[in-house]
């Protein structure tokens, strides 16, 4: 009896002694706090919201392991500088549009959207199943940094007036908040693009500093209360078919976090990019009535021959890009093959029934 409690004594001891060490080897698990830095307004509809959503959704897929702070745009700088800011790791992520950093590379307007380009299906098709994704994450490696889609506005409105747009002429002169390759489009066409943040845009259309402006659709118009400023809403969008949000994060602080959160951060932002396009279909009619219904909005279509006009000139500026280098010139060969592709199903798919739907 005293030998087998001596030896039951000498394992209990054994064991306690194993598992203290085991709990001194076992380190907890790192909690990596970022900062997310965004073009938008703290909260926007959808913009600023699909930021937040994104940000909540890594922290929980993560296990919290993930922490992000979100700023709207300046708040903790201004927000045409998150790509910079990011770039050097003065943030973790950043939260815009690709077409706004067409100054680092005028290809980078191909990850957002194309006049008379592709819709948001088709750009997500494109980036995901047509080499569109490898492609800008080539471009964007140079700057330190990985892009990722995070949302979709869908096709937009053609944008707020104060005059009817009858003719080409009619945007001779025109200061126009229009960025990306929209901008280019109205320059050749007489009119002089602005690029502003969306948080300018009511005091800017109000003071006249600009004559019109483009934004997203129905419902982010109407929460920034263009219709305040102008009268005339007109449609389509046809130099924002389906622009893509992004969001990128510093490469080299990517690249250190362990594999299964690298996976979290990029499927997160795929479930974002779904979550944000659902949004504005689900809410773009609503803002619509509510313009027109309580606010009197002029809805307007633009001419045919505007149309035809505008997107003449598109094909000229956008072949143009790909002269710039062979990056460019890399990406435009592979955006336009995939929309010559998808094209040719689009028309008898979704073309043939929503006309079929017409009653």
């Amino acid at each position: 009896m005293k030998r087998r409690d001596f030896l039951k004594s000498i394992g209990i001891g054994l064991t306690a002694t194993l598992a203290t060490a085991h709990a001194n080897t076992v380190q907890p698990e790192p909690i990596y706090n970022w900062k997310m830095v965004t073009s938008w307004p703290k909260n926007f509809p959808g913009l600023g919201t699909g930021a937040e959503f994104l940000a909540k959704l890594i922290n929980e897929m993560s296990g919290g392991r993930i922490s992000i702070k979100v700023y709207g745009g300046g708040e903790l700088v201004p927000p045409m500088e998150i790509f910079d800011t990011v770039s050097r790791g003065a943030a973790e992520m950043g939260h815009g549009a690709a077409y706004y950093w067409k100054g680092k590379h005028p290809a980078f307007q191909f990850f957002s959207t194309v006049p008379f380009g592709m819709t948001a299906t088709e750009m997500n098709a494109w980036l995901y199943k047509g080499g569109g994704m490898e492609l800008w994450e080539k471009a964007y490696s140079a700057f330190n940094l990985m892009p990722t889609s995070a949302g979709n506005s869908g096709v937009q409105m053609g944008g707020w007036f104060n005059k009817e747009i009858n003719s080409l002429e009619d945007l001779k002169g025109l200061k126009m908040r229009i960025p990306g390759l929209g901008g280019e489009v109205l320059r050749r066409a007489g009119g002089i693009p602005v690029n502003l943040p969306g948080g300018e845009l009511l005091t800017s259309l109000k003071s006249g500093v600009i004559d019109a402006t483009e934004w997203v659709n129905p419902y982010n118009d109407l929460a920034f209360g263009l219709h305040q400023a102008a009268k005339y809403y007109y449609y389509p969008g046809w130099h924002e078919p389906g622009t893509t949000i992004e969001c990128f994060i510093n490469k080299n602080i990517f690249d250190s976090i362990p594999d299964d959160l690298k996976n979290i951060v990029l499927n997160a932002s795929r479930v974002a990019n779904q979550d944000m396009l659902c949004e504005y279909v689900a809410r773009n009619n609503d803002a619509l009535r509510t313009l027109v219904d309580k606010h009197n909005v002029d809805i307007r279509e633009y001419p045919k021959d505007v149309i035809e006009k505008l997107r003449h000139i598109s094909t000229a500026v956008v072949s143009e890009v790909a002269q710039k280098d062979a990056l460019a010139g890399e990406i435009y060969a592979s955006y336009s093959a995939f929309l010559a592709k998808v094209k040719v199903w689009q028309d008898i798919s979704e073309r043939a029934y929503l006309n079929a739907r017409v009653v």
